[in-house]
């Protein structure tokens, strides 16, 4: 196994940080093997991904990023790979980052990023997953790491992890253990990542 000295992990996110807080806290644990979290940014000035980095006195930063965008382009783009770039990472973590990623990014990182995605791929691929695989009526539904490459929520799959929906499950109930799921399989993933386990793609 080759692993990591030191896996130097930055983590992209948008939203309230539950995946990110799970990392740090797993990391504080020093169950994240040898990988070291460097830095967190977001798309979104007041997520409280920055605000969980901050209360583990992880470097965290917000980067601007047209909103009227899916995608992130242009000037940000740039501004997003430069600022990346000074940490030098060996992994980029999207943990709920709502922006599409173009070629010249991906091309920068190459096969360095990771995004967990809340259904099993390759079903209910975008938004609102959860909600699409309740309202369909599946009975089991999940969480997925896999790699990220141009195809939206098409890159190899890493891992998954199944959740049962019961009757008279609500919505509610089925989305905690979704979160539930991506909080132990993402940490485990990375930790398998630092150590060579699970091995990046050549």
């Amino acid at each position: 196994l080759n692993g990591y000295k030191h896996m130097k992990t930055i983590i992209l996110g948008s939203g309230k940080g539950s995946n990110a807080g799970a990392l740090l806290d797993a990391s504080s644990q020093n169950l994240l093997g040898s990988t070291e979290i460097v830095g967190v940014f977001s798309d979104v000035a007041e997520s409280g991904v920055l605000k969980i980095a901050d209360s583990h006195n992880i470097e965290n930063d917000y980067l601007r990023s047209d909103s009227s965008s899916a995608k992130l382009t242009g000037e940000d783009e740039q501004l997003w790979m430069d600022s990346l770039s000074e940490y030098n990472p060996d992994l980029i973590i999207l943990a709920g980052f709502m922006k599409i990623l173009q070629d010249p990014f991906l091309k920068k990182f190459h096969n360095s990023i990771i995004n967990i995605h809340p259904s099993l791929l390759p079903s209910f691929k975008g938004l609102r997953s959860i909600e699409r695989a309740f309202d369909m009526g599946v009975r089991i539904t999940g969480c997925t790491i896999h790699w990220v490459n141009s195809d939206l929520d098409g890159g190899k799959i890493i891992a998954q992890a199944p959740v049962r929906i019961m009757e008279g499950d609500s919505l509610e109930i089925v989305t905690a253990r979704v979160h539930a799921a991506e909080h132990m399989l993402l940490p485990w993933v990375v930790s398998d990542l630092s150590q060579g386990i699970i091995p990046f793609p050549k």
